[in-house]
């Protein structure tokens, strides 16, 4: 935590970045920005952007002059998800809901109780994907998403929903906490989708109440929490828990169909989807921005922030920043030496699904495709498509294989 001082410089205004640039390919935006202006305001944005890897770990390490619980997008989420979710809130009221649903998300509940789920999965939507045929299968659309969408009906205990609900649920919610814009359009969609998602809660909260297991559903209605606090956080887990293990199916193999060398070394020893797993989490982040805001007048990297600033903490940035990785962190490489990446977060909110990631994509969805289909790789006849920086991922990966 630095004080305002002598040495504080005033905070640059950057006129030049583009949000279309952003959404189109956001690197070589934050590539200048951490070069000429790690710390700066952005009036296209109205916020100010933080792209070096320091400034984000300072960020997310004081939390009582950096708060989660911001206007800006944070407002957005709260009228996206219809309520106050502990990813914007501080402590001690982070840490009281968080503490609900860390059990069921910790390792040993992750090995012992979900990996069959993720296991019998991944089974069923490989054959879908064979279905579709190596001429017109698209990875995201026949394996990804239904993949990313079972798994979290499962964690949440929803028995009976369709994967195509759950699909479009997260992505609604994910657009309105997206939408600084304004879209009337997607507030109408997030509308909908809390109409849907609070019909289906009307009948699992007071069930589970009485019938509690070992969903993530369960643990919040049977922690004491307010009802509304709980269907909170049940819309932040269907924004999320789908969105992220999605794009990290996709960006796995994209990286590696677009890397053959080390597709070969991970053919050659499965052991080192663990190190690809997390190079892609870092090169490729899924959440590339999320929102603070000043509780104080404060000085970040040698600049001058006013209490009260609306700051974009850019972890897709952070996590390519020269000053920080190896090598050339522009570059994927699963060989580079490891280091702490930003990806999941940081400190006291460090993502509460990390390791159910780790397990259901890095260990089981990616390998088992690989085990299906060793050949497996990107159609080039047809098009990849790319969107977003806030949040980022593929839409569109077509794939063909020959076995």
């Amino acid at each position: 935590m630095s004080e305002i001082s002598s040495t504080t410089e005033r905070c640059p205004s950057v006129e030049w970045v583009d949000p279309a640039a952003l959404t189109a390919d956001p690197y070589p935006t934050y590539q200048r920005l951490r070069r000429e202006a790690p710390v700066a305001w952005v009036p296209a944005l109205s916020r100010y952007l933080v792209t070096g890897y320091d400034q984000c770990h300072e960020i997310e390490s004081d939390q009582e002059t950096y708060t989660a619980d911001v206007g800006g997008s944070g407002a957005t989420m709260k009228r996206a998800l219809g309520g106050h979710p502990m990813l914007r809130k501080d402590d001690p009221d982070h840490a009281t809901e968080r503490t609900v649903i860390n059990p069921t998300l910790r390792p040993k509940a992750i090995k012992t109780r979900w990996a069959e789920f993720f296991e019998r999965n991944a089974r069923t939507y490989l054959d879908a994907l064979a279905d579709a045929g190596p001429k017109h299968a698209d990875l995201n659309r026949d394996y990804a998403a239904p993949v990313a969408s079972q798994n979290l009906i499962d964690l949440l205990g929803f028995p009976g929903v369709d994967v195509e609900d759950m699909r479009r649920w997260s992505h609604a919610f994910i657009a309105g906490i997206g939408n600084v814009g304004d879209d009337p359009d997607i507030w109408l969609r997030c509308e909908q989708a809390h109409t849907e998602v609070d019909d289906l809660l009307s009948e699992l909260l007071p069930h589970y109440a009485q019938h509690p297991n070992a969903s993530m559903t369960s643990a919040l209605i049977n922690s004491g929490l307010p009802a509304e606090v709980a269907a909170a956080n049940v819309k932040l887990t269907i924004s999320g828990g789908m969105n992220e293990p999605q794009h990290m199916i996709t960006n796995m193999v994209w990286a590696l169909s677009t890397h053959n060398e080390q597709r070969r070394d991970v053919l050659d020893d499965p052991s080192l989807f663990s190190s690809v797993f997390d190079e892609t989490v870092r090169w490729q982040s899924p959440i590339g921005m999320y929102p603070r805001q000043t509780t104080r007048e404060v000085t970040l990297g040698g600049m001058a922030l006013p209490a009260g600033a609306s700051i974009g903490v850019v972890v897709g940035s952070a996590n390519r920043d020269e000053s920080h990785f190896a090598g050339d962190p522009a570059v994927f490489d699963i060989h580079r030496e490891r280091r702490p990446h930003l990806a999941f977060g940081s400190g006291v909110h460090l993502c509460a699904g990390h390791w159910a990631a780790r397990s259901s994509v890095g260990d089981i969805a990616v390998p088992m495709l690989y085990q299906r289909f060793p050949s497996l790789t990107v159609d080039t006849d047809r098009e990849t498509r790319w969107d977003g920086w806030v949040f980022r991922g593929i839409t569109d990966l077509p794939v063909t294989w020959t076995d």
